[in-house]
């Protein structure tokens, strides 16, 4: 299947434009691809495309779907009758007079095949966020964690229906269960549906004359609940967990959204993490640079021990194999890179400045044989600054 291209390209707009910039953008383009004023081979898939663009940015709902969650947030959730539907196209069309278009046939016939009428069914529950906040220890090891979410439920007592129990809700007379109300206006452009919610029945296509007492006859109820949400091992920062069907209860009997669970890593006072790898500081004396040690390095997952090479200098990194975050839904983990830092004392003492005088006479001394000559001091320095 190929990839939508972006509503916004589509619409020539920026992603902050507003609606009357929008709007704008959008009639320029339908006056030029409405296909009873061009008839090239690709002006009516042109003229859909612009106007489902149209459709979702237009309505702050949609839109609002749209820049979270893409077209995945549009495709689930709304019909194509349910975007074209609300256009105004009268409005749209307005103020431009004159001939120029021919034929009669209405937009909804082009995209639909005449249906005019909408009939409100069942619609999803809207998606939900929430901000979980963990360590990078919790990161690096996976957490169970508890979130206390506010959501919209199906009402328990009357089952969604909004009708008090032992009664049913009633077809509207007005609209006939189509939940809106339809008008057919012919302009210079041919003519045009326009749609718009039933007032009696507020768009449900039913009228409820003995309304559940719990839910008022909304059928829906807002109430807290406590969720348990299983964070993996190698998440990052930024990740999204999904937890299907976990948002807002569905419309008239639909399927309720999802709550998609946003994390954030908090700064470590001693790790900074760099993909799966972690990167740590090591401060150390000159002499262990200088003779080599092994010293007890902190990890994600408890001390190590780690081998300095004699003679490493200061920058130098050093690698423990393994010791990083373990890799999202994979096999094995990162390692944890260790830079080390040599530490220049600034206070000596008297033993101390001795030793040293001692290893720069020998080092001005004979420049080439130092390093060996040097080795029996160095232990003496390495005593003394221990």
């Amino acid at each position: 299947m190929p990839t939508k291209k972006d509503y916004y390209e589509i619409i020539g707009v920026p992603k902050d434009s507003d609606e009357k910039e929008i709007k704008k953008a959008y009639r320029k383009l339908a006056m030029k691809y409405h296909p009873d004023r061009n008839k090239e081979p690709e002006a009516e898939e042109k003229f859909k495309d612009i106007s489902e663009a149209y459709g979702v940015l237009s309505d702050p709902e949609k839109r609002k779907q749209y820049d979270r969650f893409g077209h995945a947030g549009i495709d689930a959730r709304y019909s194509q009758e349910d975007i074209f539907g609300n256009i105004n196209f009268e409005d749209i069309f307005s103020g431009f007079g004159g001939g120029g278009v021919g034929g009669g046939g209405s937009v909804f016939e082009t995209f639909f095949g005449g249906r005019g009428g909408v009939r409100r069914g069942p619609e999803r529950g809207s998606d939900l966020r929430y901000d979980l906040r963990i360590s990078l220890e919790d990161a690096a090891t996976g957490i169970e964690k508890k979130a206390d979410v506010m959501r919209t439920e199906t009402c328990d007592v009357c089952k969604g229906t909004g009708a008090k129990p032992g009664t049913t809700p009633k077809t509207c007379p007005y609209c006939h269960g189509a939940g809106q109300i339809s008008q057919a206006r012919r302009t210079p452009f041919g003519q045009f549906i326009t749609s718009s919610p039933c007032s009696h029945c507020g768009g449900t296509g039913k009228i409820i004359k003995s309304p559940c007492s719990s839910c008022n006859g909304r059928g829906r109820v807002r109430r807290p609940g406590t969720l348990s949400i299983h964070v993996p091992a190698g998440i990052g920062s930024g990740d999204r967990i999904p937890l299907r069907g976990k948002g807002e209860a569905g419309v008239r009997g639909g399927p309720p959204g999802d709550l998609y669970i946003f994390v954030h890593i908090d700064p470590h006072p001693v790790f900074k993490r760099d993909g799966n790898d972690i990167l740590y500081e090591l401060p150390i004396h000159f002499t262990q640079a200088a003779l080599g040690d092994d010293v007890l390095v902190p990890t994600l997952h408890g001390d190590v021990r780690m081998k300095i090479p004699a003679g490493t200098q200061s920058g130098s990194t050093l690698r423990l194999r393994g010791k990083g975050m373990p890799k999202l839904h994979g096999l094995g983990k990162g390692d944890q890179l260790v830079k080390v830092g040599v530490v220049v004392p600034t206070h000596l003492s008297a033993r101390e400045r001795e030793l040293l005088t001692e290893l720069q006479r020998i080092e001005d001394k004979n420049p080439a044989k130092g390093e060996k000559k040097n080795k029996g001091i160095f232990e003496k320095v390495k005593d003394a600054f221990a």
